[in-house]
């Protein structure tokens, strides 16, 4: 087992290697990933960045420390789709009255729905709505170095200012101009120019910036809000394989020119896409699954899902692979973890498995880390108790619970114990009759109780499982 820390490995969209982790600031370890625009539920796609970057958030903190590392994941709680939302679901309230209705309603379920899928909180939680005041200035700093200019009611990015725009995807100046979502609009310099900044109209929200009461554009809220938070330069981006073009690459553009900086983050990660059950997932197909759809309904594979199995479904594809989400591949992670919670059940809090830690440091390989974790769970299974502490606390690193799901799968692991714990005090008090009758009664209730010796202490211990 390694003795030491191992080296973190990631794989860079930036460079298309996997580099190893160098921090700006050992000390100061700053990640930011791009959160949801809150105008409906989250998706069951949206769910699976959020569980790769809280993995690694884990990761972070167990390398450099908890109160070292900084994750900033945003709320877009200002957007043409909200406003839309909005006027369809509120129409007889005051469009700012109607926003947030939309905004709190959503977000509020989003805090929820990520919490139950074993999520850590990040260290902060901005909503674009308040750095209104850092989006124009960085606004006027790239009009005032000619990255930007006022046209049409609006202010657009010159794209053609930017020597390496387009580094992060890789597509060139000609391949955005032929691959631009509409025609050449006649106030634009150049169809591949994005918006930084919009007129609003009455019937819209808007804020007072140099170019009259508007609203900005998409990209520039997240090159706000992390330049606010982690500063002009940081250590990670990380978002979902479709932010790569063209939100992150605007986002770059923005930032670096604005700065001046050779670099808006070091290291770009991105997850891959999910489909659902071999299909792209959308709601003409009829097939739109949200994460609130599975933990709370019974409109996916006919049952409700605990968020753990979500969260171990989605980690047994590499994060920068496609995955497609099933049923079949519920019940798997399912049973997977139940085995592993089963095993830990005799386990006490100690320190993750150093092996698994390894494993994950390398561009975050949780495949490779559930093979170790199956290993320390034979162990256990065999009565090495310090295999089941090791589980036990690894399953916590990992955001699992230790026994959660037993309940419903043949065995309340609590009241199991507590009888073990009774039937143990018994044989030791020569009351074997008292022993049998717990172990009968448990035997009633598909409970198998096998008694081992402790191969460290000598002393007698019992395991249990369900009887199929």
């Amino acid at each position: 087992m390694p003795s030491q820390l191992p080296t973190l490995k990631l794989h860079n969209t930036l460079t298309r290697t996997k580099q190893d982790f160098v921090p700006i600031d050992g000390n100061n370890v700053r990640m930011y990933v791009c959160g949801p625009t809150v105008y409906d539920f989250a998706h069951i796609g949206n769910a699976r960045p959020v569980i790769v970057f809280d993995v690694l958030f884990r990761l972070l903190r167990h390398l450099y420390g908890d109160e070292n590392v900084t994750y900033v994941r945003n709320i877009t709680d200002v957007d043409d789709k909200i406003n839309a939302r909005a006027l369809r679901d509120h129409p007889d309230l005051p469009l700012n009255d109607a926003i947030r209705k939309v905004t709190e309603k959503t977000a509020t379920q989003f805090e929820k729905d990520v919490a139950a899928l074993g999520c850590l909180p990040p260290s902060v939680e901005p909503r674009a709505t308040e750095h209104i005041e850092g989006m124009v200035a960085i606004i006027e700093r790239l009009v005032a170095k000619g990255h930007a200019y006022e046209a049409g009611g609006e202010v657009l990015f010159r794209v053609s200012s930017m020597a390496d725009y387009g580094k992060l995807s890789g597509r060139n100046l000609e391949d955005n101009i032929a691959g631009a979502r509409v025609a050449v609009e006649t106030h634009k310099e150049n169809p591949a120019d994005f918006v930084l900044w919009k007129a609003s109209s009455e019937n819209e929200p808007g804020w007072e910036s140099p170019w009259g009461r508007g609203r900005p554009g998409w990209h520039i809220e997240c090159s706000a809000m992390s330049e606010a938070l982690l500063g002009e330069t940081f250590d990670i981006h990380g978002g979902g394989l479709d932010l790569i073009f063209p939100h992150h690459e605007n986002e770059i553009a923005q930032s670096r020119c604005a700065h001046g900086t050779e670099m808006m983050a070091n290291y770009w990660m991105h997850n891959g896409y999910l489909q659902l059950e071999g299909r792209k997932m959308s709601k003409s197909e009829g097939n739109f699954v949200t994460i609130r759809d599975l933990l709370e309904t019974e409109k996916f594979g006919g049952r409700k899902w605990p968020g753990e199995v979500l969260r171990l479904a989605m980690l047994m594809t590499h994060y920068r692979e496609p995955i497609d989400f099933s049923v079949a591949r519920l019940e798997e992670a399912e049973n997977k973890l139940v085995s592993w919670q089963r095993a830990a059940q005799l386990g006490k809090e100690t320190a993750p498995d150093a092996s698994t830690i390894a494993e994950l440091a390398d561009d975050l390989n949780f495949s490779r880390a559930s093979t170790v974790l199956d290993a320390m769970a034979r162990k256990a299974n065999r009565g090495t108790v310090s295999a089941a502490h090791c589980l036990a606390t690894t399953l916590e690193f990992f955001g699992f619970s230790t026994g959660s799901l037993l309940k419903d799968h043949g065995g309340d692991s609590a009241s199991v114990e507590a009888q073990i714990d009774a039937r143990l005090r018994a044989l030791t008090a020569k009351d074997f009759a008292t022993a049998d009758a717990i172990r009968n009664r448990l035997l009633e209730e598909g409970i198998q109780l096998m008694d081992y010796k402790d191969p460290e202490t000598g002393e007698r211990r019992t395991k249990w499982e369900i009887r199929r």
